[in-house]
């Protein structure tokens, strides 16, 4: 793939086919290092030269689209899709690429080559029973790297295949490709299509939508305008990276002034439906990773707790909110540990309430967090 020297050698295509054939969640080009692989979350170096800047910038030309090379000069850093054409047919890669003080850096995240099903997945069927609403706001959290993305696409291909809806989507980049089933689905690409979410907001309000999905919440005025948007008609879909349902609350609220949080906190604990939070755990029974989720849905109790800001009851009425479908992360973690799905040292790693976890799995003090 490359010489001795780590010139400029290096073929994308074949990094990307060694990836598939791996099955490597993503590929990671950093100067100064050889290239690697992270294969059932652990990084895997490939046996052939360490990148030096000349062979990183090498990489980039042969993915990068000129408009992203530009904005990469101007920006610092750039974000967008690629494919490639395997015996599997096209896999996707979600493609990051960064300047930082060692040089020219690239991330890729394989995508997965089909839309997974809600019960693949293992999602609470009450996320499919918000789905059917008419309006309000479902979030999607959960720290990089978790599949927040192959959730959303496994709901809203769902959704598009099953109803007939107007669906419009904004995403950074774009990464599914969804068919448009029974509904008709518009997916626009923030830097290629619209300037920015809000933007696009702005202008989906217009295009008769019922679904929008925001591919993120970044900022003060898509989340103002997401949450405007689902209190006027419509089902908003969007993302935050948080690791509980609380924190995502507090996060939704704290992003505005002092002296606009009243009203926001009134208008979540009426516009939000829901929010699943979710980590991918190494699996203990099995190579690859599962999913473990916290669920909660907005009922009249919780819309109490978050108008009048006591969002530190939450846990407890999520964890009292098994009619409803809904469970604590914790509780998640503890039933795979239980099934032999995950490891103990694993659970703790990725839990919320270290101390409970410790105690009801039987670890010692000693053991790591």
């Amino acid at each position: 793939m490359a010489d001795e020297q780590g010139k400029s050698t290096l073929q994308m295509d074949r990094v990307m086919q060694v990836a598939i054939k791996r099955d490597a969640s993503d590929i990671h080009l950093a100067v100064g290092k050889k290239p690697t692989l992270r294969i059932h979350g652990k990084l895997v170096e490939l046996d052939t030269g360490a990148l030096d800047e000349e062979a990183a910038v090498s990489c980039m030309n042969q993915i990068a689209p000129d408009n992203r090379k530009i904005e990469y000069q101007e920006r610092g850093g750039t974000d967008f899709a690629t494919s490639l054409t395997s015996d599997d047919g096209e896999v996707r890669f979600r493609v990051s690429i960064t300047r930082d003080l060692g040089g020219t850096s690239i991330v890729m995240r394989r995508l997965p080559s089909k839309f997974l099903s809600p019960e693949v997945i293992g999602l609470p069927p009450q996320m499919l029973e918000l789905m059917g609403r008419e309006r309000g706001l479902i979030l999607i959290t959960g720290p990089t790297g978790s599949g927040k993305t192959t959730t959303l696409a496994s709901m809203l291909h769902n959704a598009a295949t099953t109803t007939g809806r107007s669906i419009v989507t904004f995403e950074d980049p774009i990464e599914y490709r969804f068919p448009h089933g029974r509904s008709i689905v518009r997916q626009r690409e923030v830097g290629s299509h619209v300037k920015s979410f809000d933007m696009g907001l702005r202008q989906a309000l217009r295009m008769d939508p019922n679904i929008i999905l925001v591919g993120e919440m970044r900022d003060l005025e898509t989340t103002r305008l997401a949450l405007s948007a689902a209190e006027t008609g419509h089902l908003v879909l969007s993302t935050l990276h948080t690791v509980s349902a609380a924190k995502t609350i507090d996060r939704l609220v704290e992003q505005f002034d002092k002296a606009e949080r009243a009203q926001i906190r009134s208008q979540v604990s009426t516009g939000l439906l829901g929010v699943l939070c979710q980590q991918l755990i190494p699996r203990a029974d099995t190579t690859g990773r599962v999913a473990a989720f916290e669920f909660m849905a907005v009922t009249s109790g919780i819309a109490n707790m978050i108008r009048d800001s006591k969002t530190e009851h939450i846990p407890g009425a999520i964890q009292t909110g098994g009619k409803f479908g809904m469970q604590l992360l914790d509780d998640h973690l503890l039933r795979l540990v239980a099934q032999g799905k995950i490891s103990a040292p694993d659970a703790l790693h990725f839990g919320n309430d270290k101390r409970r976890l410790k105690a009801e799995l039987h670890l010692t003090d000693g053991q790591p967090d």
